[in-house]
């Protein structure tokens, strides 16, 4: 009789909307190892999700759904960097799917702290969002292969890793990643070009491509490769960096910018 190995399940719903001028939790649901916590709102009703396992291995399947309705306002982001760690052989990848859906006239921002990736890990990851024609929402992705602090390489994973962004219903953007024997992609110059970091930002709203210009300015002393284009009410920029520190003093700087001077959530700084 074959071993059954234990795995991490996780459910989060999590439902917000407008009363009286401010964005207030209509619903939540939380099943297994996701949680939401909910600070002190601060002009706009913030959530810190959770993943009590403690980090991701092959076999666990996370998924959350995550609706703002018309008008409110609000910000999602994650407790600490989620670590995605080695997977044993013949194990399914990690499952982690998020839905974000917006209403008419509702902003989101979704900014969960970086992924660690570990060698030998194996994910499968989909970020998918549906908004209304003017709703906007700001978002991002970090990756990191390996700690360099810690002197860590990732020698091989399988990483799938999918943004999908819908905008009444029609397909926007779709950005995919996939990689299996990293070694070749970290170094490659059409890959990461041999650095250990990167990111993913992207703006989709009504006055997204007005934001290029400042971003680009923002980052001129950035301590990391950056880009950005902007394009039909959209907003996508990358950002490549050879160790955590620099990859998040360049998304600081950016993700600034992006939010008219606000900070990033006080969660990141913890």
């Amino acid at each position: 009789m074959l071993s059954q190995h234990q795995r991490a399940q996780g459910e989060l719903q999590v439902r917000l909307g407008l009363r009286d001028g401010r964005t207030v939790l209509r619903d939540l649901r939380q099943q297994g190892c996701l949680k939401a916590r909910f600070p002190h709102p601060v002009g706009a009703h913030e959530t810190v999700t959770l993943n009590t396992s403690g980090g991701v291995a092959g076999g666990d399947r996370l998924e959350s759904v995550l609706h703002v309705e018309a008008g409110a306002h609000a910000i999602f982001a994650s407790q600490a960097a989620e670590r995605f760690y080695r997977a044993l052989p013949g194990d399914p990848p990690a499952h982690v799917r998020t839905e974000l859906r917006v209403e008419a006239g509702a902003r989101a921002e979704w900014l969960p702290q970086e992924s660690i990736l570990f060698d030998g890990c194996a994910v499968d990851r989909v970020l998918t969002i549906e908004m209304a024609g003017d709703a906007s929402v700001l978002g991002m992705e970090a990756l990191m292969f390996g700690r360099t602090a810690m002197g860590e390489r990732v020698g091989h994973a399988r990483l799938s890793d999918t943004i999908r962004v819908r905008r009444e219903g029609r397909l926007v953007l779709h950005d995919a990643i996939r990689i299996a024997g990293v070694a070749d992609a970290l170094e490659a110059r059409a890959g990461l070009d041999g650095n250990r970091a990167s990111a993913t930002v992207f703006c989709v709203a009504p006055d997204a491509e007005g934001r290029l210009e400042g971003l680009r300015a923002a980052w001129e002393a950035a301590p990391a490769e950056t880009g950005a284009s902007a394009w039909n009410g959209m907003l996508v920029a990358r950002i490549l960096a050879p160790d955590a520190a620099r990859l998040r003093a360049a998304l600081v700087m950016g993700l600034n910018q992006l939010r008219d001077g606000r900070a990033v959530p006080r969660v990141w700084m913890c």
